[in-house]
């Protein structure tokens, strides 16, 4: 039996016989351990503060193999023995639900540009960059994600985001704009890309069983946020007033209160102990199978793969969601059966539905046929869904209503889907701080969607066209795109074995070789 010291804070190890620890106990042990180490290092143990921090290293690792050690706040909170693993989705939920309100930011866009003199681009500034925000803060974050744990995660998230609310309601009271775009876009978009990743890899190791349902229901909250935050923000601004003063006093409100409610999640979510539980419990048998570092993925053409998949799928997502009211309106405003304010309202609450139940329904599914096979089904149905709706027009409300409903579905699934993938492709030693790099496919297609479709219809409108032809070219570039996207999904391979941590690939190597030496 060996056991492991660390001997610095830069993670070096050495492997020590103690067949007496194991018996005697971590008291008995931590009491040899001292005494070994006082003869080896001589008087001068007291006095090096390297030495110290060994000790104190070796005192925490004892006694948290013994179960007495207690993490403070920000530490990886450990998961006692029994703790149930259908725990850890509520927490994440908590977290999800409150950053999910950044979907329901055109409540805001009408009294802004009415109180502030505001036009309709300079109003989704704060939103847009929100947007940016997240995909690099979760790049760049994912690592510290990684190495800090989910506690540390959701805290940064709770803080940025509740205090990029509170800095937006001193913007609104003092009508500086500038100050609703740094707080709620630089600020609260650092919240939004670490909040996002924050449970993806906790919910990975409860659940190596089921990692696409687990992931879904976490990020299933991001998207049904708006459908709390949506009515709730109205009700808000038609109760303080839709003046500055009445928007300084919604944001404030909505910074308290996420607040309290993501502090929720800080203080449930746990990791389990061994990193990897088995299926059936918290405890366990660390999970086999590819790990390879964040480092090493993003030189993979796997990764590159899946963000060119990523991108595809959001991209034609995010093009209807983003302009939905406008578009079912224009569709069918030259016919016998225009399409009111109120149900164009109601047909952007029936796509937050279905966008929030294919995370949860298609993830699921993606455990069941698998991963690749679940984003064949998102990018060529998806392609027939745009194509229904660019040939058949206006013919047919119904139809509109059931392939948007189903492409908002793959859009939610596409994000669920893809940790359990990198997951699949690349182990969970760094899945969180990989899925983070990977969400700058989700910057890049929040821009580019908007921007194909509202460029092409002022264009198509300027040109004196009117109704559904102001998108038919824009909904064939959309399948274009998710046939590229379709292609890359199909060149996804197992990852080389070039690229697996150290000892796996040391362990890969010999099983190779172990054919030949027997031959």
């Amino acid at each position: 039996m060996t056991f492991t010291v660390p001997l610095s804070s830069t993670g070096c190890v050495r492997s020590q016989p103690a067949p007496q620890w194991a018996q005697n106990g971590p008291a008995r042990a931590w009491v040899s351990f001292r005494k070994r180490l006082r003869k080896q290092a001589g008087p001068t143990v007291r006095r090096s503060s390297h030495t110290v921090h060994r000790i104190r290293s070796t005192r925490r690792l004892l006694n948290a193999r013994a179960g007495s050690y207690r993490p403070g706040l920000m530490s990886p909170p450990v998961a006692p023995p029994g703790w149930s693993r259908w725990l850890v989705p509520p927490a994440a939920l908590s977290v999800h639900l409150s950053i999910g309100q950044a979907y329901a930011w055109s409540v805001f866009k009408p009294p802004l540009e009415s109180a502030l003199g505001l036009s309709g681009t300079q109003s989704a500034l704060p939103f847009q960059l929100a947007i940016v925000m997240l995909g690099l803060s979760a790049a760049f974050g994912g690592t510290l994600v990684e190495r800090n744990g989910p506690r540390w995660a959701m805290t940064v998230a709770l803080v940025c985001f509740s205090s990029g609310f509170l800095i937006s309601a001193l913007g609104a009271a003092a009508e500086q704009y500038w100050l609703i775009v740094l707080g709620y876009g630089f600020v609260g978009g650092i919240g939004l890309g670490i909040g996002y990743i924050s449970p993806v890899s906790t919910l990975i190791k409860w659940f190596p069983d089921r990692p696409g349902m687990a992931t879904g229901i976490a990020i299933m909250g991001f998207g049904g946020g708006a459908l709390i935050a949506s009515p709730w923000s109205a009700q808000m601004l038609e109760s303080f007033g839709s003046d500055s003063s009445g928007i300084a006093l919604a944001f404030l409100v909505h910074g308290i209160s996420y607040a309290a409610f993501m502090t929720l999640g800080v203080l449930l979510v746990r990791v389990p102990r061994g990193e990897r539980p088995v299926a059936g419990g918290p405890g366990g048998v660390e999970a086999q199978g590819v790990q390879v570092s964040a480092r090493s993925a993003v030189r993979t053409p796997q990764f590159w793969c899946l963000w060119v998949v990523l991108c595809m799928n959001v991209t034609a997502g995010i093009g209807i969601l983003e302009k939905a009211a406008p578009m079912i309106k224009d569709f069918f405003a030259d016919t016998s059966t225009p399409v009111s304010a109120s149900a164009a309202a109601g047909f952007v609450a029936l796509l937050s539905a279905a966008n929030m139940a294919g995370r949860i329904g298609w993830s699921s599914t993606s455990d069941l046929i698998g991963r690749k096979n679940v984003y064949r089904v998102y990018l060529g149905v998806g392609a027939l869904m745009y194509a229904l709706i660019a040939l058949t027009g206006d013919s047919s409300k119904p139809l509109f209503v059931l392939c948007a409903l189903v492409i908002l579905s793959f859009y939610g699934g596409g994000f669920a889907t893809i940790p359990a993938y990198l997951r699949d492709l690349f182990g969970t030693h760094q899945v969180g701080a990989i899925h983070g790099r990977l969400l700058t496919a989700w910057s890049t297609a929040g821009v580019l969607g908007p921007l194909i479709v509202n460029w092409i219809a002022d264009r198509q409108e300027a040109a004196g066209r009117h109704g559904s032809s102001l998108y038919t070219l824009s909904l064939f570039i959309m399948i274009g795109l998710l046939a590229v996207g379709f292609v890359a999904n199909e060149l996804v391979r197992p990852v080389h074995p070039r690229h697996h941590v150290p000892a796996q690939r040391k362990a890969a190597d010999a099983e190779r070789q172990q054919p030949e030496s027997a031959a």
